[in-house]
């Protein structure tokens, strides 16, 4: 990818939800889902607020599902999201630790 977030920011391509139940029964489109997400990192900015994000691409997140701004890529979908926004208030909630 050749897009690089600018400051607080990483750019995240979002992991599908599993699509059936663990009881098997498949879900539609439309049936309402978690309000979280889960994705891997492919960018990171530089830091504006905070020069040492600790974020690298690879990392696993966990981001809520309404934030960042989406965007498409050679028809892969990806995700812009704030790592440090006002009041301490940011759009991934945690990472993946191994």
């Amino acid at each position: 990818m050749k897009l690089k977030p600018l400051g607080d920011r990483i750019i995240v391509k979002p992991i599908k939800e599993e699509e059936v139940t663990e009881s098997g029964i498949i879900l539609p489109d439309t049936a309402e889902k978690e309000q979280k997400s889960e994705g891997e990192i492919v960018a990171v900015g530089d830091g504006e607020r905070i020069k040492d994000l600790g974020l690298k691409p690879g990392m696993k997140v966990i981001y809520g599902k309404y934030g960042g701004e989406e965007f498409k890529e050679n028809d892969i979908e990806y995700k812009i999201l704030s790592v440090a926004k006002e009041e301490d208030k940011s759009d991934v909630f945690a990472i993946f630790t191994e």
